[in-house]
């Protein structure tokens, strides 16, 4: 299977083939808006050889770590955290996330059932000082807040 403009497939759409050899494919359930984000990010952190960035951005887009297409909760997870980091590098430094955000990315059309897990994830990034959780633009601990929060660069936010 072959998509237009885009390297031969295996049948079930879970791998690209390059060379003879399988790569995971991009989860397709990955809403576009934030495909061209993560996709984004990964050719910036290719183009200056961040490997680091590359991994978290693979990750990401389920090409690398567990198979997208059956995942376990440590699997989300890192998914997770790697989709936080991913976006937050992607936009300008005093920009913010929605961990509505994450969870769409990860779960598809779905994401409603794992808003749970990504607020679980943000709060485990905040105690690392990955990033910083805001509501109305202060800080807060995610683990009391209640309603919509947004998440910022932390004070050991990693630059590469």
């Amino acid at each position: 299977m072959t998509t237009p403009g885009g390297p031969e497939r295996t049948p079930d759409g879970r791998y690209i083939v390059v060379d003879g050899r399988r790569w995971q494919a991009t989860d397709p359930a990955i809403p576009d808006p934030f495909r061209a984000e993560l996709v984004a990010e990964l050719m910036a952190a290719r183009r200056i050889q961040a490997r680091g960035r590359v991994q978290d951005a693979k990750v990401a887009l389920g090409e690398r770590g567990e198979p997208w297409w059956k995942p376990t909760e440590s699997g989300r997870r890192e998914r997770m955290a790697a989709v936080v980091r991913t976006l937050l590098r992607h936009r300008d430094a005093d920009k913010t996330i929605c961990p509505s955000d994450v969870a769409r990315t990860v779960g598809g059309d779905d994401w409603r059932r794992l808003m749970t897990l990504a607020r679980e994830v943000a709060a485990d990034l905040a105690d690392q000082d990955v990033v910083e959780v805001r509501q109305r633009g202060e800080p807060v601990d995610l683990r009391t807040a209640k309603g919509p929060v947004r998440l910022a660069r932390g004070p050991a936010w990693p630059e590469a």
